[in-house]
């Protein structure tokens, strides 16, 4: 009997709905499960891959394998004819890799819709241009440093990749065979900070494709990807410690974290101490120099989420009396984790084509926390990096009656509010909501995933009643290791 109940038992594992293999429009799908090593659990999904060529001009040439990943609809057997695809940001994040966190997001539109997750070529499971060439992380960057690790990488990926290929102009196409190959009349685009770019560009040459859009961290089709980057990150900080000044216990404790961090960052500049620190992730000590650098890199990060941000206070009154362990760990620590989730050779496959010519230099922001050391190195990486073909109208601003929500976070560091008004002053059926106290990446905050689903229910943003946004508060600095003031 027991036996019995062994056989029965493993029978009804292989025929659960997620062992099975399904079809979706003309492609077959198995079973498989998406994790990422911060997601925690995985997730269930049916995988598939679909062949296209490299260079959409030369048909019969070398073939990519695109990784897709199809989330049923709750109620696949009455689910909308319309799925949602999932752009991912970057450029050179994984969709399928960077869905697991941001998951939450869609539960409510997986009611009704299928959820497509492609990984963009050159990222995840398409045939990915990982730079994995090691280099000295004690070594001062320099435009020539970032020069020679490119051609390492672009030697590493000479045999597999031709980097002309996978820009944006290639990627809204496959996305475009996939909605034929699923079988989809038009398409939910959900596009997240330069999945916003992949979205514009795709409704402006796809319209009769496209049923709605989302853009969440709007990046406008004019914006040079690493123009900015350091003008948007002191005012998103500005925004960020004015919290402390606001808050009596912060003053009292810490003083000014502005210019803590300006007098943190001149002494790192001519005297970069060793630390010795605790690694964050596997518990081993080390010991390596702090240098501006890897404190530039961290704030930069923590400026993405209001939450992160908020220890900033404390740990640079920690760094002005000496104790820079923390800082380090966490500054190693994240830069990992960006590393990892990165594809580097792809972001300069889509940067160098479609930026790289524009990329300047800009002198109001040499004393900035970033100064103009993000382009120079870009400079240089593009002065090598093969490039591909920018597409006439490019920068061409979207103009479509395309039904469009655009969000964004009030202390964005990257894609500050005022790029999604620019956007949507071009579209006629758009509106766009800002999160207070919010940062880069705003889709799964508060209400949002709830209003998300009811615009691509109706098709209709203006209508949408957004008030359950006003409950969103601001995140206080925190006041001691235990967090901030009750």
């Amino acid at each position: 009997m027991r036996r019995i109940l062994i056989a029965a038992a493993l029978l009804a594992i292989a025929c659960a709905p997620e062992a099975q293999a399904r079809k979706l429009g003309s492609l077959d799908f198995k079973a498989c499960s998406l994790s990422t090593p911060f997601s925690g659990d995985a997730l269930p999904a049916q995988c598939t891959v679909l062949q296209v060529p490299e260079n959409p001009a030369a048909p019969q040439g070398r073939k990519i394998g695109l990784k897709i990943a199809w989330i049923p609809a709750d109620r696949d057997d009455a689910a909308e004819p319309d799925p949602v695809f999932m752009l991912a940001g970057g450029p050179g994040q994984s969709a399928t890799e960077s869905y697991p966190q941001a998951a939450n997001a869609f539960d409510e539109t997986r009611k009704k819709r299928h959820l497509i997750l492609v990984d963009q070529r050159g990222t995840g499971g398409s045939n990915p241009l990982s730079c994995t060439e090691p280099f000295d992380e004690n070594a001062l960057p320099t435009p020539q440093a970032a020069s020679d690790y490119t051609k390492r990488c672009l030697a590493s990926l000479a045999k597999r990749a031709d980097p002309r290929f996978y820009s944006t102009s290639e990627a809204i196409q496959d996305l475009e065979l996939v909605r034929k190959a699923i079988g989809a009349p038009q398409v939910n685009l959900v596009g997240i900070s330069y999945g916003t770019r992949v979205a514009q560009q795709y409704a402006a040459r796809y319209p009769a494709s496209t049923r709605t859009i989302v853009l969440d961290s709007v990046a406008p089709n004019s914006l040079v990807l690493g123009n900015e980057f350091a003008r948007n990150l002191e005012d998103a900080l500005a925004l960020q410690f004015a919290l402390c000044a606001k808050t009596p216990a912060c003053v009292q404790r810490y003083g000014n974290p502005r210019e803590k961090l300006r007098v943190l960052m001149a002494r790192l500049a001519t005297d970069p101490p060793l630390v010795t620190y605790r690694d964050g992730i596997t518990g081993e000590g080390r010991q390596e120099r702090l240098t501006p650098q890897l404190v530039a890199g961290l704030v930069r990060m923590y400026a993405y989420m209001p939450l992160a941000s908020s220890l900033l206070p404390l740990q640079l009154n920690e760094a002005a009396n000496g104790r820079y362990d923390a800082l380090m760990s966490l500054s190693k620590m994240l830069g990992e984790q960006l590393s990892d989730s990165i594809n580097i050779g792809m972001q300069l496959s889509v940067i160098c084509t479609e930026d790289g010519g524009e990329l300047k230099a800009n002198p109001a922001d040499e004393d900035t926390l970033l100064g103009n050391d993000f382009s120079r190195y870009l400079v240089a990486q593009c002065a090598t990096w093969p490039k591909g073909v920018r597409p006439a109208g490019f920068r061409a601003p979207l103009k479509t009656k395309v039904p469009a929500l655009l969000l964004s976070g009030e202390f964005d560091p990257v894609t500050p509010s005022r790029y999604g008004d620019a956007v949507a002053r071009n579209l006629p059926n758009a509106r766009h909501l800002v999160l207070r106290g919010q940062g880069h990446n705003v889709i799964g905050i508060g209400c949002m995933p709830r209003l998300m689903a009811r615009f691509i229910d109706t098709a209709e943003a203006k209508p949408l009643d957004a008030t359950c946004l006003a409950k969103l508060a601001y995140t206080p600095p925190f006041t001691g290791f235990y967090g901030w003031e009750p």
